[in-house]
Parts: C-alpha cells; sequence; structure tokens
C-alpha cells in the first residue's frame, strides 16, 4: 500500500501475489523447520559422533575420515540446486500473472476464441516449472543414495577393522554392533540434514524475494508541508518535462500552464500526447523529470502525500469499483459521509435513477470489478465517488466516455451547480465535452499546442479545427446546435 506507482509497475501484479502467497508460506516451512530440524539433527549427528568415540576411538576415525567426502558430496548438491529455487519463484511469478491476466481478461479471451491460446501459454509457463522442478529432484535424488553408500562403505569398514580387533581381544562383537547402531542413527542424521538444507535452501531463495519487497522503500519520499494554504485550488505547470521511469521518451515537454481557483479546464489530444500523463502529475502519482507542478502555490513534492491528494479527487479512465454496495462504493473517499449526502452525490452523477431501480437501491451488492452494472453505469458511480469527496481540485480523466451526450450535458450542469467554487480538469474526445469549459488545452506530442475558449481555439488552431470538423461529420453539428 506504501508503494508508488513505479514500484507497483517495477514489481508486478502476478511477482506480488507469489510473494505474498508462497515465497511466505516457503519462509514458514523454513523458519519452523529450521528451529526444530536443527536441534534434533544436530544432537544426533554429535550425540552418535560423541558416542562412537567414547566407544572406540578407532570406530570414530573410520566415520570422521568419511565427512569430507559427504560435506562435499551436500555442498556441490547444493551449488548446483540454489539457483534454481530463485528460478522456480521466477517462473510462479510468470504463471501468477498468466492467471491474473486470464481471469480479469476472460471476456475478451472467450470473445475473441482464444481458449486454446491462453491454455498453450499457461501450458508453457507450467512445463517450465516442471522442468525446473525435476530438476532440483534429480539432484535431490542423486544425494541421498550417494550419501547413503559413503556411510554404508563406512559401515563395512567397522565390520573389516572390527574383526581384526575382535580376533585380537582388542574389542567386542558387542561393541561392532554398538558402533554400526551409532553409524546408523548418524546416517538418519545426515539424511534429515539433506532434507532439511531442501527446505533452507528454498526458504532462504524465498526470503530474499520477500525481503526485497519489505525493505523497498517508497521512491515518493513525503514533504514536510501539512497543506494549509491561502489558495484553494490553483494549480501550475512551471516547464514541466516528464518520462516515465526506466524509459528515455520525454511524454511531456517544456509545459507551463496556471488553472485558477474555480475555473473548468479541458484537455484534448490525439491518443498518447500525454493527457493523463499531466494529470497524473497533479496528484503526485509520478514525479516530474525536470520543472515543477504546483497546486496552491507550493510545489507537491513539499506536501505530505495525503494532505496533497485530500484537496484532490480523480476519476481515472478505467472505473474501478469493489465488491460491495453501491453505497459503499460510492463513500470510498469519504467514508464518514451520511447518506444524504452520497444521494445527493449520485443525482449530480446522474447515477441517482439507475440506482434506485436496482433491486436493492443503493444496498446493491456490486459483483467483481463491476461486472453487473455497464459501462456507463460504472463511470457514472465514480464519478459519484469523486464529487462526494470535499476535495478543491477535480479531475476527470476521460470518465465520461460511456455516457450519451445528454447525460453528459446534464452531469456537466449539476456538477457546476454543485461544485462552483472546485477546480475542474476535464480530459475528453468529444468537442461536445469540452466546449463549454473557460479554457481547452490542445496537447501535441507532449506539448501545449494551443490554449483558449471553444470560439478562440475554432478561430486559431488548426488541431482543434480538424477535431471538431471530424466530429461534425459524426453527428456532433447537430448536437452542438441543439445545446
Amino acid at each position: 500500500m506504501t508503494f508508488s506507482f513505479p514500484q507497483l509497475d517495477q514489481f508486478g501484479t502476478g511477482s506480488l501475489v507469489t510473494r505474498v502467497t508462497n515465497d511466505i508460506t516457503q519462509v514458514q516451512n523454513f523458519v519452523s523447520q529450521f528451529v526444530r530440524g536443527m536441534i534434533r539433527t544436530s544432537m544426533l549427528m554429535f550425540g552418535s559422533m560423541y558416542c562412537m568415540f567414547r566407544l572406540n576411538r578407532d570406530f570414530g576415525l573410520i566415520v570422521l575420515c568419511a565427512f569430507p567426502l559427504i560435506v562435499g558430496c551436500l555442498a556441490f548438491c547444493m551449488a548446483k540446486a540454489n539457483p534454481l529455487f530463485s528460478k522456480l519463484q521466477a517462473q510462479l511469478d510468470s504463471i501468477n500473472a498468466i492467471m491474473q491476466e486470464d481471469v480479469s481478461g476472460i471476456r475478451i479471451i472467450k470473445a475473441c476464441v482464444r481458449e486454446f491460446y491462453e491454455k498453450a501459454r499457461f501450458g508453457k509457463a507450467n512445463d517450465a516449472l516442471i522442468k525446473t522442478q525435476l530438476r532440483v529432484l534429480v539432484i535431490f535424488a542423486f544425494m541421498n543414495p550417494v550419501i547413503n553408500a559413503l556411510m554404508y562403505i563406512v559401515v563395512a569398514i567397522i565390520l573389516l577393522a572390527g574383526s581384526f580387533e575382535v580376533g585380537s581381544g582388542g574389542t567386542t562383537p558387542g561393541s561392532i554392533m554398538a558402533a554400526i547402531t551409532y553409524t546408523t542413527q548418524l546416517l538418519n542424521g545426515i539424511l534429515m540434514l539433506v532434507m532439511l538444507f531442501q527446505n533452507i535452501s528454498r526458504g532462504i531463495a524465498s526470503w530474499k524475494r520477500v525481503k526485497e519487497v519489505l525493505h523497498s522503500q517508497p521512491e515518493l519520499k513525503d514533504g514536510a508541508f501539512d497543506g494549509k494554504t491561502e489558495k484553494h485550488g490553483e494549480i501550475e505547470f512551471r516547464d514541466v518535462s516528464f518520462s516515465y521511469p526506466g524509459s528515455s521518451q520525454m511524454v511531456l515537454e517544456h509545459v507551463n500552464l496556471t488553472v485558477h481557483q474555480g475555473e473548468t479546464l479541458a484537455i484534448m489530444g490525439a491518443t498518447g500526447c500525454g493527457k493523463s500523463s499531466l494529470v497524473n502529475l497533479i496528484p503526485r502519482f509520478y514525479d516530474a523529470s525536470s520543472g515543477a507542478v504546483l497546486v496552491d502555490g507550493v510545489d507537491v513534492r513539499e506536501y505530505r502525500q495525503k494532505e496533497l491528494r485530500k484537496k484532490i479527487s480523480i476519476v481515472l479512465q478505467k472505473s474501478e469499483l469493489f465488491s460491495t454496495t453501491i453505497q459503499e462504493n460510492i463513500a470510498w473517499g469519504a467514508p464518514d459521509a451520511a447518506i444524504q449526502a452520497i444521494q445527493a452525490a449520485a443525482v449530480t452523477a446522474q447515477a441517482d435513477d439507475f440506482i434506485r431501480g436496482t433491486p436493492d437501491g443503493y444496498d446493491t451488492i456490486v459483483a467483481e470489478r463491476g461486472m453487473s452494472l455497464s459501462g456507463g453505469q460504472k463511470q457514472r458511480i465514480s464519478i459519484a465517488r469523486a464529487v462526494l469527496k470535499p476535495a478543491e481540485i477535480l479531475i476527470f480523466d476521460d470518465s465520461t466516455s460511456a455516457l450519451d451526450l445528454k447525460t453528459e450535458a446534464n452531469f456537466y450542469a449539476a456538477l457546476q451547480k454543485a461544485n462552483p467554487q472546485s477546480t475542474k480538469i476535464l480530459i475528453a474526445q468529444r468537442i461536445a465535452s469540452v466546449r463549454r469549459a473557460d479554457r481547452i488545452v490542445v496537447l501535441e506530442n507532449g506539448r501545449i499546442a494551443a490554449c483558449g475558449s471553444h470560439e478562440e481555439l475554432l478561430k486559431s488552431c488548426g488541431a482543434y479545427q480538424d477535431i471538431y470538423h471530424s466530429q461534425i461529420g459524426e453527428g456532433e453539428e447537430s448536437h452542438e446546435r441543439a445545446q
């Protein structure tokens, strides 16, 4: 929960799931077996050697001579197996990533009839995991008989040496049998140690992966500013350039822009021109590569992130809903809100009518990822969530794309009436969505190509004119005239 977006992108969903589940289990097994197993095997092995030397020094030296060979065998096998354990966990990451993608994208898989392909993709990853697991098993399958053979050779040498000593009267047959018993106990201890080393090696490999998560510090460090300012809702971009972590390609270049309190600013541009990247810098999901983003006159890097994000309410491109009631989904950003406020936010978002039409109204349970709702319904619930939060800045990142033009127009009118003092930033692709904004910014290749009102841009901006004329052919002109 403390990771920044770049860290989440770096680990990936599949890897995080593996680390929180399988790797944690391996570490648990390592800790429990290490404490119990090491005490038991140590007492068994050292006790057997002590008793062996007390019984007969020569027998003890025979067993001791076998130890370098046993340790060498253990070291060789562990050196071969240890790298495979890390590889094994990485392959589990791949399988979990495929599973997560397939479950979340099952509808598109079925729609495109790609079930066989996905089965083959999963099978390929699973076969790689099995192959690595078999290599580990073969290594340890080789270790056990080799150590058994060494210890049985020791037993044979003890019998041979004991026969001479019995003949010369140096020992008794009972002592030989006792020495063999101690050797057998020692063998059991060594075999237990082999199995223990297997679990320890896998546990250590898993611990390293868990430790990467536990010891990772958030890349976006909190500032000390508590968020109390004289200004409310003012945003400024000062010569901002931005590229995503690990990429040399600049998404935004030398952006200079000021948004005043209560102003409605719309952002338009071609796909991939940097619209979402620009607004993601305001709540500090990412840090600007150069330049500064200021909220209420203070650099966002100086804010405590919690205080900064209290000022901002955002609706993302993808509507994220949780498996709980509609009421709780709307109240996600303001959990203490009264039901009257929740309903008022739904009315503003044009969601109240369809919510009341559901079987249980606001207490209706939303299916996983909101699959029980249409795209427009999910967007309106997400919008209601943002409207309910008492924020100075409202950001709508192409969040009305699934709404019809009439519903969208009604929403913007209700929003202006309900939140006249809030600064509003709208990202949209339709002229009808942005034409009533105070100013419209046109982005091209990460730079501001033009900024002005709808009427000003129609006269001066070629890119905006192209968008306008292309949408007139799709029926937007009639709607605009109706407006």
